[in-house]
């Protein structure tokens, strides 16, 4: 379960949990949801490489239907280990993707660049003010 005070801990279990369900569930929570694609042979472009396209859903195969849904999976994972922390649940509710809930929390959990680079050149003036 999720724990503001593991979240370090956390963060490398859930790596290795979404990781071992599927291989491209990593890319879904650091890219975001999976485009399924196609290569359009007709509109190659000059060095004659297929050009792609995406995929409308009536297109897709059983195994692109599995891909294009890891971001739902995904997301359920995360939901489920935020259910006991009602409050973090609350601040990730209204993200769209994985990859949003995985910002998030990072954000809450870490801080964003800015803020660890304040607390960094705060701490740096901080330590530094005592010395003459």
């Amino acid at each position: 379960m999720f724990s503001k005070e593991d979240y370090d801990d956390w963060k490398i279990c859930m790596q290795a949990h979404l990781a071992a369900l599927d291989d491209e569930m990593w890319v879904v929570i650091t890219e975001g949801p999976l485009k399924i694609m196609k290569s359009n042979q007709a509109f190659a472009i000059s060095n004659g490489e297929p050009q792609f396209l995406e995929k409308s859903r009536h297109e897709y195969t059983s195994e692109d239907k599995k891909k294009a849904n890891l971001d739902n999976v995904a997301r359920d994972i995360l939901y489920k280990t935020l259910d006991k922390d009602k409050n973090m649940f609350s601040k990730i509710k209204t993200c769209a993707t994985a990859k949003d809930i995985w910002e998030k929390l990072t954000q809450i959990c870490e801080g964003s660049d800015e803020t660890k680079e304040c607390w960094g050149s705060g701490s740096a003036r901080r330590r530094g003010s005592g010395r003459t």
